[in-house]
């Protein structure tokens, strides 16, 4: 099932939706995530059942403001060591994890998705972004930037 497909189904009966960005923004791609929020926030999309975070490198902060907001789905994404080429986006299972490299914080976003899952209906998936480079820089390189602003489109696309 291809990417677009996979968000799609995701995405079925969602009545609330929360994006969170995950990343280090001075670290070139890893800041995949909050470069993503940045743009969805500038498209000014009017919708009260539509929350943008950027969660930077502490989602676990924002444990409170998502349970407070009680979505139905939760979208995270992040850069993520998948062993591909640079800018392959893929939905990640929360069951895999543990086993793929989820850039700087991967212990704190298993951890994270167990917490908002206990007591909550939430569904919850990870959209992982290979990154290129992690190394100091302000912007995503231009393979990452062109898969966030795809990513983008195809969420836009669904959700509007």
């Amino acid at each position: 099932m291809g990417f677009e497909s996979q968000l799609s189904d995701f995405l079925t009966d969602c009545e609330k939706l929360i994006v969170l960005g995950v990343g280090n923004e001075l670290k070139s791609d890893d800041g995949v995530g909050p470069f993503i929020i940045k743009k969805l926030k500038g498209e000014n999309i009017e919708n009260e059942n539509l929350l943008f975070i950027d969660a930077g490198t502490v989602p676990e902060n924002f444990t409170g403001k998502i349970r407070k907001e009680n979505p139905t789905h939760l979208i995270i994404v992040d850069a993520c060591l998948m062993d591909s080429n640079p800018g392959h986006m893929q939905v990640v299972d929360k069951k895999e994890f543990a086993n793929i490299g989820l850039s700087t914080h991967s212990m704190s976003l298993s951890f994270f998705v167990k917490y908002l899952e206990k007591d909550t209906e939430i569904r919850i998936i990870f959209v992982g972004i290979e990154p290129e480079t992690m190394d100091w820089g302000a912007n995503p390189t231009q393979e990452v930037e062109k898969s966030a602003n795809e990513f983008i489109e195809k969420l836009k696309g669904i959700i509007l």
